[in-house]
């Protein structure tokens, strides 16, 4: 694979996850973020520093777009029209126009936009996929999906519904995403948030959000999210019952997919024994389609039809 050159866009704790990665693939990096720590993040991981969003971006291969929520838009603007492709963390945007405005604006400059659904890597998901689309669990109903994990207090911008969309549109895009992945198109959404949702979150903060979504093929799937008080320990888990029988997973009752949290900064990163991390696994995918290679599991327009149905439920 010919070597990259990256701009990464931010320092936060995402971005500490695509550094690694972008350094493992051999890539040259330049990072750029208004923030004091990134020139340390960079020096670790053998990156360079930019001084200005203009001059990370110029001459770049992919803008990897780590930032906040609602400046995801501008940025991929700014990127696509410069001819550099996309790798924007999930959601593409608050809002579907807008999503739909950027993958327009990639295809329309011949460029790739690929959203950071990273679950769809994560192997215990990828092996759920496998096994509905392998027809191993018959003519599936109804299925649950929940997540659990600490309310991001580390980073103030995710408790203002107008940068983040809250937790229907920030944590559970995760498996609203993977929901449809699995199910297809959505045609109604029921949903519902209880908790705090504005900006500062005080420490022992707490947010629920659940949606059920109807398919267009007839599965019913209920999606829970939650933004518990410090010390809670991330947990995912599914259950999926078709006509061939039931598939179940709980991130902490699987030792080989173990998914564990602390109470430190910036939690909220799922970490734990995958073999090889899912976020380098969904970065050379998505290298290897910006050199030419094959398209990755995830497009433009899967970001886009996640954000429609996160702010549906929103």
């Amino acid at each position: 694979m010919a070597e990259l050159d990256i701009a990464l866009i931010g320092a936060g704790g995402i971005a500490r996850t695509h550094l690694p990665a972008w350094a493992a693939l051999g890539a040259r990096v330049r990072v750029y973020a208004p923030d004091p720590h990134t020139a340390t993040l960079a020096h670790e991981f053998g990156a360079t520093t930019a001084d200005s969003l203009h001059d990370a971006i110029s001459g770049a291969d992919a803008v990897d777009i780590c930032t906040p929520t609602d400046t995801h838009h501008d940025i991929a603007l700014t990127a696509i029209a410069a001819g550099a492709h996309v790798l924007c963390e999930k959601p593409l945007a608050l809002g579907a126009a807008h999503a739909e405005e950027m993958a327009d604006a990639a295809d329309a400059a011949g460029v790739r936009l690929y959203p950071g659904h990273v679950v769809r890597y994560f192997p215990a998901y990828a092996r759920l996929r496998a096994a509905v689309a392998g027809g191993e669990l018959g003519r599936v109903a109804v299925a649950r999906f929940t997540r659990t994990g600490r309310y991001p207090t580390w980073s103030r911008w995710f408790a203002d519904p107008v940068r983040s969309g809250g937790i229907l549109v920030d944590q559970m895009i995760h498996d609203l995403d993977i929901a449809r992945w699995l199910f297809g198109e959505v045609v109604r959404v029921h949903a519902y948030q209880r908790g705090h949702f504005t900006a500062p979150a005080p420490a022992a903060a707490v947010a629920t959000g659940g949606a059920v979504l109807t398919h267009e093929g007839g599965v019913i799937s209920q999606v829970v999210g939650v933004w518990a008080p410090p010390a809670t320990r991330f947990r995912t888990t599914f259950h999926v019952a078709g006509t061939g029988g039931t598939v179940r997973y709980d991130s902490l009752a699987a030792p080989g997919l173990r998914v564990t949290g602390t109470v430190a900064e910036e939690d909220g990163i799922p970490a734990g024994d995958f073999g090889e991390s899912p976020y380098l696994t969904q970065i050379r995918e998505f290298a290897e389609a910006f050199a030419g290679g094959p398209a990755p599991r995830v497009s433009a327009r899967d970001g886009v039809a996640a954000v429609r149905i996160a702010e549906a439920a929103a």
